[in-house]
């Protein structure tokens, strides 16, 4: 046990305690304007063709009290030494810190601005969640807080990722743009497929990612499909994109999970 590792538990609270900030001046709690409302609206559900419909953003608070409930975790003692944490936490540490940017940049930055962070916080927790794979969890907390919140903040973000970059190109697109939407958005979407398998199959298969990835898929479809802009080949993809995703997952780990019980059994 040493001071970086006190130095760490702490840096780990400090950085929840800015990304819970930021988070509520984005909500407009502080006085600030709602992300919906930000940059022009450029960030609400009809603010692109890839835009998910407004409840998909409940996700959130799932994610910060998974994040909150880790950052208790953490500091208790018995984690300052922890190799798993050490490894892990500074990590942790930079995505919430990365998430509280995000948001202070569509707060007071521009639309671009919000694309470079949003872009260094999807791969910041790549980096992350890779690591979880390479570095075993100790036990069933350490699997769901570290391993669990970590893969729902990951493929929530790549999803955000892409309704991010789409709602930026939208505000410099011209009017001519929109009769390609269609076949973009079903491009993008196959694109975000293949991310979401590439994720699973380097996790082996854990489904954390894919649950977040095709909450936001089920919700850019019930935007698509009952709101504006209408596309009803962008919803049905996105359908069959999610249940893609969730099924492979599932698949994935039910194999995973009877390999495992079979080299145990031998």
């Amino acid at each position: 046990m040493t001071a970086k590792d006190l130095t760490r538990q702490i840096v780990v609270i400090a950085a929840f305690c800015f990304m819970i900030v930021a988070a509520m001046v984005g909500t407009g709690l502080f006085g600030g304007t709602s992300v919906q409302d930000l940059q022009g609206g450029a960030l609400d559900e009809d603010g692109s063709y890839l835009a998910p419909a407004r409840p998909a953003f409940m996700i959130w608070t799932v994610i910060y009290v998974g994040l909150l409930a880790y950052t208790i975790w953490q500091a208790l003692p018995r984690q300052r030494a922890s190799e798993r944490q050490r490894v892990l936490g500074w990590l942790i540490a930079g995505t919430m810190a990365l998430n509280g940017i995000w948001l202070v940049a569509a707060q007071f930055g521009s639309l671009a601005l919000t694309v470079l962070a949003i872009v260094v916080l999807v791969a910041m927790l790549g980096v992350t969640f890779h690591r979880t794979v390479f570095e075993p969890a100790d036990g069933w907390a350490d699997r769901l807080l570290v391993d669990g919140v970590t893969g729902l903040h990951l493929g929530w973000v790549t999803l955000a990722t892409v309704a991010n970059v789409a709602a930026w190109l939208t505000s410099i697109g011209t009017p001519e743009w929109d009769a390609a939407a269609d076949l973009w958005g079903i491009i993008v979407l196959i694109v975000v497929a293949a991310i979401g398998l590439g994720i699973e199959a380097a996790s082996g298969w854990r489904i954390a990612p894919a649950l977040a990835m095709a909450w936001g898929l089920v919700w850019i479809a019930v935007a698509r499909l009952a709101g504006e802009p209408a596309s009803a080949a962008i919803g049905v993809t996105a359908i069959v994109v999610a249940a893609a995703i969730l099924l492979a997952a599932v698949i994935g780990t039910a194999v995973r999970t009877a390999s495992a019980v079979r080299a145990a059994d031998q």
